[in-house]
């Protein structure tokens, strides 16, 4: 369904009926969005474009057609339509900006040249001339009418897939800059928004003259439209719109040309960097290019429009770019009149990654003085950590979960237990960077080495847990790692007192920059996106974050488990004494734990028995809520409520009882149920334990012991960044050796692979070489 105006006219809108109508989307939309916002100021944040009520989609010349330059790429024109009309469907006001008329005319054009050609020499000259037949070079003017109609009945159909109205607005410079004409447009496409169409604008192409340079842009009230880009940003002010989404053939904007070896990706721009560009050639495609983009942009930015510059055609992302935008994620090039008053966090990671090679660098004895140093600021600065940490407490109250309140409190005890882990681990800091793991003589006076290196920039994310940040830092600086940290909002003010501290330790050694405080908006998926600045992901929170950053994570490893699923097996020969501890310190010590037990096995010969009426009696006594297993449940006449999945971690006063046959039927339980973290057997029988031990595949697997032990500093690592689930580089409680990788070393005197040939004079020895205990490079 459209409808063409031309020259400002308003023509008559042909409007088909669906089965959803424009009256019933609008009442949808009324419920999902307030009133808009006043016009005059741009967002100044990528998080607020959610609130974007009327926008601006202007699609380029290389978005719209194909790389033959002949005709339209339909399905990624389709794949744009799909998203036009979902955010249309939503409530807001969508207005497109199109190319294509060209491209679309040329082909017809092309098809029909081709055809009389064909049937003249076919009449006059016979078969055989055929293959010599030449398409004469088509006027860009005639090929846009002759292309305008075909490409609204293409966006037609597709609109009317969504049972979303489109009409066509064809406009000249005129139409702006005659008062009258440029009222006539204004109250146009305002009627169309009112009725829920859809406008699909464009030059009329088949009337302009070419475009002339000139001195345009310069102010808010001129601006001459000799490009689409310019149309867009005109249009855009003109309709007062929250947001222009100017998509191209280019990520967005570069400081210098893509593809040379120095351009990077500039995430926001703002007004006055635009000395600091160098500009490329243009597209493959159409009549502007960048410096006009930017330039059209500064001028809608300047009038109030938000802008993003982004690719519209790179298949990876073209399904999902404008929602992307829309839902404030990290696309493109965000325009913002509005500096951040601290660095970017591109700049933040560039910082961290070259202070954290001179702290690699440091000798041992002084990455061991920086952690003393943290060590002993977290007890004389007890009182300012406290203080901060009870306001946070305060805001959080009524806000969160008790589980997550629990894990935000910090307690004098908490932070002397930190200092004292902090202080064993800035010992084993003498063992990490440079340690000689091997080193083999290849040849004479031909020596290969391979050291401990740091990974290079960590990033972690964690929740609610202030006191993760001084133990990552510390397993940061004693491995040489630079670091993010990114902590949850609800830890705010602890998390930064907590970090003032940790660049005053890194200072005494001048490598303050080295662990970096991630404070702006970026979400998480953004920074997930990071893959050539950040080499590791260590997520610290509940099992949803850490799915959702493993989900997130482009290309960059993900260190840690999902979910803490833990089992405590009780035997049918267990200790009554030591099954009721194991049990009682597993589930009730700190039950929000991630190495707290979820599920009680419990082998079939013990119930009914003293031993199991004494565990019911003390997890009732501990307020601890059961529910039961489909097979514990059949054994009950009256059972707790029975328990909706076997996966489940409660995280708090909570469990499942389960009932086995044997010590194989709870290993196969695990394997089927459990999430490779720690599991636990209490049991007299050795045979019984050992077998447990091999058969179960889990990051920790204890015996008689609570699975509260699996924790880096009870393992005497001094802290952890983690528990790690994987098979991969680190499994269990990830301390220092987690967080370091190797490289090799060759030492030779000018020797070739040529020389150790068939015909050269060299033979491989490779001989192992001792290498004495604590032997650094």
């Amino acid at each position: 369904m459209f409808a063409r105006f031309a020259l400002g006219s308003l023509l008559k809108c042909r409007i088909q009926r669906s089965n959803v109508c424009p009256a019933s989307i609008r009442a949808f939309s009324q419920a999902k969005f307030s009133l808009p916002r006043p016009h005059g100021k741009s967002f100044a944040h990528r998080s607020e474009l959610k609130q974007a009520k009327r926008i601006v989609v202007k699609l380029g010349s290389a978005v719209v057609t194909r790389g033959d330059e002949c005709g339209l790429a339909l399905g990624r024109l389709a794949s744009i339509v799909e998203q036009v009309a979902m955010l249309q469907n939503q409530g807001r006001e969508m207005m497109i900006v199109t190319s294509g008329a060209v491209a679309f005319g040329k082909q017809r054009l092309r098809h029909e040249i081709l055809l009389s050609q064909s049937v003249r020499q076919a009449l006059h000259s016979g078969q055989n001339q055929l293959k010599d037949m030449s398409v004469p070079v088509l006027e860009a003017r005639a090929c846009a009418a002759a292309g305008q109609s075909g490409l609204m009945a293409l966006y037609e159909a597709m609109f009317t897939q969504y049972s979303i109205c489109t009409a066509q607005i064809l406009v000249t410079n005129l139409d702006f800059h005659d008062e009258q004409k440029r009222r006539n447009l204004n109250s146009t496409l305002h009627e169309l928004l009112r009725m829920n169409i859809v406008p699909i604008i464009n030059t009329n192409d088949a009337v302009v003259p070419p475009p002339v340079p000139n001195s345009d842009l310069q102010g808010v009230n001129v601006i001459s439209i000799k490009d689409n880009d310019s149309l867009a940003a005109r249009l855009a002010v003109e309709m007062k719109a929250d947001l222009l989404i100017a998509l191209s053939d280019v990520q967005g904007l570069y400081d210098s040309p893509p593809g040379t070896d120095d351009a990077k990706l500039i995430d926001i721009f703002y007004p006055g960097d635009q000395q600091s560009i160098t500009y490329g050639t243009k597209s493959r495609v159409g009549i502007g290019g960048m410096e006009a983009k930017v330039k059209a942009a500064l001028w809608a930015l300047q009038g109030g429009t938000s802008v993003i510059i982004a690719n519209g055609t790179d298949p990876k992302v073209t399904g999902h770019v404008i929602t992307d935008i829309v839902e404030g994620k990290k696309v493109g090039t965000f325009f913002s009149e509005v500096k951040p008053a601290g660095p970017t966090i591109e700049q933040q990671t560039e910082m961290a990654r070259h202070a954290g090679r001179t702290l690699a660098s440091l000798l041992p004895e002084q990455r061991g003085e920086i952690i003393c140093c943290l060590a002993e600021l977290l007890t004389e600065k007890k009182d300012e950590i406290l203080s901060a940490n009870r306001k946070d407490m305060e805001l959080a109250t009524g806000r969160l979960s008790q589980p997550l309140i629990n894990r935000l409190s910090l307690s004098t005890a908490k932070l002397n237990s930190l200092a004292i882990g902090l202080r064993q681990l800035a010992v084993s800091s003498r063992n990490s960077v440079g340690r000689v793991l091997r080193r083999t003589r290849v040849a004479n006076n031909l020596e290969l080495e391979q050291i401990t290196v740091p990974i290079g920039v960590l990033l972690v994310i964690f929740e609610s847990r202030p006191d993760c940040l001084p133990q990552v830092s510390a397993l940061a600086i004693s491995s040489g790692n630079a670091l993010l940290l990114k902590g949850g909002k609800e830890a705010a003010n602890t998390n930064r007192i907590l970090h003032q501290l940790t660049q005053e330790a890194l200072s005494i050694h001048g490598v303050a920059d080295a662990i970096q405080l991630v404070s702006t908006r970026e979400e998480v998926e953004d920074l997930c996106r990071l893959d050539k600045m950040i080499d590791l992901i260590i997520p610290r929170g509940s099992s949803q974050l850490v799915r959702d950053i493993q989900k997130a994570a482009k290309g960059i490893p993900v260190l840690g488990h999902s979910e803490g699923v833990c089992h405590v097996y009780i035997d049918s020969e267990a200790s009554i004494d030591k099954a009721i501890e194991v049990v009682k310190d597993s589930k009730c010590d700190y039950p929000a734990a991630c190495n707290a037990m979820e599920t009680l096995l419990i082998h079939r010969d013990l119930l009914r028995t003293p031993l199991f009426d004494q565990i019911i009696d003390m997890l009732r006594t501990e307020q601890v809520k059961i529910h039961a297993g489909p097979r514990f449940a059949s054994y009950l006449t009256f059972s707790p409520s029975e328990v909706k999945s076997l996966r489940t971690e409660y995280g708090d006063l909570e469990c499942c009882i389960e009932v086995v046959d044997s010590m194989q039927d709870a290993v196969d339980h695990i394997h089927k149920y459990g999430s490779s973290h720690t599991d636990v057997i209490v049991t007299e029988n050795e045979d019984t334990a050992e077998q447990y031990l091999q058969q179960v595949d889990s990051a920790c697997v204890f015996w008689n012991a609570s699975s509260r032990f699996a924790d880096g500093y009870r393992f005497g690592l001094g802290a952890e960044v983690g528990i790690s689930t994987a098979r991969i580089h680190a499994r269990g409680p990830v301390g220092l050796e987690g967080l370091l990788t190797t490289k090799w070393v060759l030492r030779g005197e000018g020797h070739t692979v040529a020389d150790f040939s068939e015909q050269g004079s060299m033979k491989y020895l490779h001989e192992n070489i001792p290498v004495p205990h604590g032997s650094f490079n």
